[in-house]
């Protein structure tokens, strides 16, 4: 049985990590986004692209934590796990705000929209990269930390970070709440009955739901600073978020934003409305 052993005599790890359970999530997590990367190719939807690379960072991420198993005072095991399973939900969020546009746009219905399409997916994705660095900047200072200040600092850049993407989260979805109640009430829904526009914003709906919900956990694990509970104990990162990044996964999956198209790679007109009048271009889904 391995020891725990420390980094530049600083606690990297405050338990020793379960192989078996990174084995399995290692498992997990390959089957799924290989089957991501199959529909990627096969449906050739290039806006999921960071949705499958969040997959592959979940993959990274579990097999940091089987590494570290006896590699405990050693960085990069460590580093894999910590900033990989971090910024895996910020790519898996971005191509869901990409989504909610191809749906406006895939039932004309930027006039229900409160953001114009071509404006909502420059904006939550640029709130997105923001989210991405802020992580990526305190997963670095934390993972290179010498001493329990440096430690809570990169702890609080997280939680902003995290916290920072919880709020682009919230309106995002009332964003798409706001165009699906508004679509309904025009009664534009019955001429694209054709198209599932209804499940995939249900797919949204939930998958962000399991995507804010593994921020707050992280926020708080976070906030609890290194040695609070959720840090010092293995058992809630395979809970909240293992596998709930895995249902998001799935359930994406399940509701493919391909079926807005008959799940072809189709070429689609898209109205663009800019005051009062309307340019439409070409655009390949």
């Amino acid at each position: 049985m391995p020891t725990l052993e420390t980094h530049n005599g600083y606690p990297l790890w405050l338990y020793i990590p379960n192989r078996p359970a990174a084995v399995i999530f290692t498992i997990i997590f390959v089957i799924i986004t290989g089957y991501h990367t199959y529909l990627l190719f096969r449906r050739r939807l290039w806006f999921v692209i960071p949705f499958v690379v969040g997959g592959y960072f979940e993959v990274i991420g579990y097999l940091g934590r089987i590494l570290a198993y006896d590699k405990t005072g050693e960085l990069i095991p460590y580093l894999l796990q910590s900033i990989f399973l971090l910024l895996a939900p910020v790519l898996f969020a971005a191509t869901l705000y990409m989504t909610l546009s191809r749906v406006i746009l895939a039932v004309d219905g930027a006039s229900c929209s409160i953001i114009r399409p071509r404006w909502l997916t420059a904006i939550f994705v640029t709130g997105d990269v923001v989210s991405f660095f802020i992580q990526g900047g305190g997963a670095g200072l934390l993972t290179q930390a010498k001493s329990q200040d440096d430690s809570k600092r990169g702890e609080y850049i997280i939680v902003g970070g995290l916290i920072f993407q919880i709020l682009i989260f919230g309106v995002f979805c009332a964003t798409a709440l706001v165009f699906n109640m508004r679509f309904r009430r025009h009664h534009h829904s019955e001429t694209y009955r054709h198209k599932p526009w209804q499940s995939v914003l249900v797919m949204l709906y939930v998958t962000s739901l399991l995507i804010m919900a593994r921020n707050v956990f992280r926020v708080v694990e976070y906030a609890m600073g290194h040695q609070g509970y959720l840090l010092s104990n293995e058992w809630p990162v395979y809970v909240f978020d293992g596998t709930l990044m895995f249902f998001t996964m799935a359930f994406f999956a399940l509701r493919y934003p391909s079926q807005l198209y008959g799940g072809k790679r189709v070429e689609a007109n898209i109205e663009l409305a800019s005051g009062s009048s309307a340019s439409t271009q070409r655009h390949i889904v």
